[in-house]
């Protein structure tokens, strides 16, 4: 960061006794000759030109270790996921060739646990993707349809074979960063399965710019709802996970322009709804 902040000082100043240079070079021009309007033009035209080429040369030198820097980081990153992805790929398929072939009741539950982990695990591997293509591009926004988006998702969490889902929804179409999108109702919905016991059902609803999601698990308490956009903050400290839910769902919706709401009462159960007018297309 010092090496940086020095090279933009030493460029800024060689900037600058440049173009003081070529002032006073104009100015003496302009004292030589007689100060009629084509020689300003002329003058005007030509440090114009010098300054834009100058401050583009020394743009390009100041940040090509810059891009050089990110270049790196993506091919480095993209080796790492790839080599993440073959033995995550690796113990799900395998898994899924056990509990085909195991009878015994002990070992299929091992296996489960050992898939769940895996299914959490390459939830985790796609976040990390996410955010790092994010962190290195910008995400394009597309328009699509709500409803067969969030069929599709509850499609994947019925396999884990847990909590029930009542669903009320209409056709919606938005233009937002879909994959963005995808992750943040995920959370939505894991926040709710996590703090519900197995059988509670799920409510999810879509109609009139709103889309909720509602359970009847533990709730929480004025204070604590106060606290829950906090990253790392968890309701129930002996719940897995890291806290990260809420928060990284209320990042989403600043940066899609989507206003949440939170309502909850302590033993009753949660919704988050979230207003969807402004994707709205």
């Amino acid at each position: 960061m010092v090496g940086r902040k020095k090279e933009i000082a030493v460029a800024a100043v060689i900037y600058f006794v440049t173009m003081f240079t070529l002032l006073t070079a104009v100015h003496r021009f302009l004292e030589t000759w007689n100060s009629i309007e084509i020689n300003f033009f002329v003058a005007g035209a030509l440090v114009l030109l010098v300054a834009i080429g100058w401050g583009y040369v020394l743009t390009a030198l100041i940040f090509a270790p810059k891009k050089q820097m990110e270049d790196t980081l993506t091919s480095l990153s993209n080796d790492i996921m790839h080599e993440l992805n073959i033995p995550l790929a690796t113990i799900k398929a395998n898994t899924a060739m056990l509990q085909k072939t195991l009878t015994d009741e002990r070992s299929l539950k091992r296996i489960q646990r050992i898939e769940d982990a895996s299914t959490r695990l390459k939830k985790l591997y796609d976040q990390l993707m996410y955010s790092i293509h994010k962190e290195m591009h910008d995400i394009e926004k597309e328009a699509f349809d709500l409803k067969p988006l969030l069929e599709e998702r509850i499609e994947v969490f019925k396999e884990q074979k847990r909590n029930p889902f009542v669903l009320d929804i209409q056709s919606y179409e938005v233009v937002a960063d879909k994959i963005g999108f995808e992750q943040m109702f995920d959370n939505l919905i894991s926040n709710a399965m996590k703090y519900s016991s197995k059988d509670a059902p799920i409510f999810v609803t879509l109609s009139d710019d709103i889309l909720s999601v509602k359970d009847e698990g533990v709730g929480m308490e004025t204070p604590e709802l106060l606290c829950v956009y906090e990253r790392y903050y968890q309701v129930d400290g002996n719940k897995d996970g890291k806290g990260l839910g809420l928060a990284l769902v209320k990042a989403y919706c600043d940066e899609e322009g989507i206003e949440i709401h939170i309502e909850s009462e302590k033993g009753r159960g949660t919704t988050v709804s979230l207003t969807l007018s402004k994707i709205h297309c």
